[in-house]
């Protein structure tokens, strides 16, 4: 496990998303397994089916974080074009993969089916990718630089990253403690963004709940030092304390 903050971002892309004919899933499952194995993903970005959209997201996400995520795009039809726009984003051409060919011939024979020009599509990435296997559909995503390209269907998408976690570097977990909150959050607005200000190695965030008619925050105090999490949520105990007395 490496001792620093490894980050990482997510690009989603595809028209069906941003016009809610299709509903997003992938973002939450891949938020919660970077997560468990100490990955801090810091952005979340949904865009069209536009191949200048995803050069300049791809470009600029690539240069910020240790890891970015794709998903979507990289099927038979016209509008997948993932593979053609990251390659451009790196510079490099995009050709047949030998091993991909092989993979979704050998399956599409199987099959008794034609490996159509369509079909043909999948087998293309940019020029030195990696392959991440596809136990699901056969069709391959692909890595390049820190660039992880996947498929859009959940199943799928989730199979491969199953496959990518192996290869990543892992950083050192976030630790969190879950503070109940009586107060509104414009009561501890003020108080709590002092006690942020003093703590700059932890974060720290209010989430507003309403449950069996009453209104309350959560306050979530996180941080990848323990000491640092336990004086942090220690002053957020104490500010509490002061406000039910009244002071």
């Amino acid at each position: 496990m490496d001792e620093t903050i490894i980050t990482a971002a997510m690009i989603v892309i595809g028209d069906e998303i941003l016009s809610g004919r299709t509903r997003e899933a992938n973002a939450h499952h891949l938020a919660r397994v970077l997560t468990g194995v100490g990955i801090d993903l810091r952005e979340v970005r949904i865009i069209g089916d536009d191949r200048h959209a995803i050069i300049e997201t791809v470009n600029a996400l690539r240069a910020r974080h240790t890891y970015v995520f794709t998903s979507g795009g990289i099927g038979p039809t016209h509008d997948d074009i993932t593979a053609d726009a990251v390659g451009a984003a790196l510079g490099l051409p995009v050709e047949p993969d030998p091993a991909a060919v092989k993979l979704l011939t050998d399956h599409y024979a199987r099959r008794g089916q034609e490996f159509t020009s369509a079909r043909q599509r999948m087998a293309r990435v940019p020029e030195g990718a990696i392959l991440i296997d596809n136990p699901v559909t056969t069709a391959p995503g692909f890595v390049i630089a820190n660039v992880h390209v996947m498929a859009g269907v959940p199943a799928i998408f989730q199979a491969m990253l199953d496959n990518v976690l192996p290869s990543l570097r892992t950083g050192r977990k976030l630790l969190s403690d879950s503070i109940a909150c009586p107060f509104g959050e414009g009561v501890i607005g003020a108080p709590l963004g002092a006690i942020q200000a003093e703590h700059p190695d932890a974060i720290i965030g209010s989430y507003p709940r309403y449950e069996d008619g009453r209104h309350w925050a959560e306050i979530v105090v996180r941080a990848a030092d323990e000491k640092v999490l336990e004086t942090a949520a220690a002053e957020v105990r104490s500010m509490l304390d002061a406000l039910a007395r009244g002071e």
